[in-house]
């Protein structure tokens, strides 16, 4: 299933699916019904927010130091986990304030989840691939 992005103050829409604020602060004046849930630890920190707004950083320093800020947190790298394998069966759809999608974390985050989603794919397939190979030799050695 699609991770989609769009701005919390967009109306939400029956293709949304699950509706996933990733935003450390609460956004002003967005109503609770406006998103199912809420993950605080894929938000931007504060600083690195900051420094990317004020135009301290570019937005290439800005995605690697986002990037980096993620893998050290152990409960963001397992909430990535989670919306991976439920991206697998369901709709998401990553919410943020930000007006310019091409310069927002969740943009970043969305392609955290697909690279996620596209490693298991290929774990799978490898092991799948090896399973079926070792039975393949198994009957040419006459097994099975």
């Amino acid at each position: 299933m699609p991770v989609k992005t769009k701005r919390v103050y967009d109306p939400p829409s029956p293709e949304d699916g699950v509706r996933i604020l990733v935003m450390r602060f609460y956004p002003h004046g967005v109503k609770r019904e406006a998103f199912h849930e809420w993950r605080k630890e894929l938000g931007t920190e504060p600083e690195l927010i900051w420094e990317w707004k004020s135009g301290a950083i570019s937005w290439d320093e800005f995605a690697r130091r986002y990037e980096a800020q993620i893998s050290a947190d152990p409960k963001a790298q397992a909430s990535l986990d989670e919306l991976a394998q439920r991206a697998r069966k369901e709709t998401l759809t990553l919410l943020c304030a930000c007006d310019d999608e091409t310069h927002c974390h969740r943009t970043l985050l969305r392609a955290m989840i697909e690279r996620r989603i596209k490693r298991a794919r290929n774990r799978f397939s490898v092991k799948k691939q090896t399973k079926l190979s070792g039975r393949a030799h198994k009957k040419k050695r006459g097994g099975e």
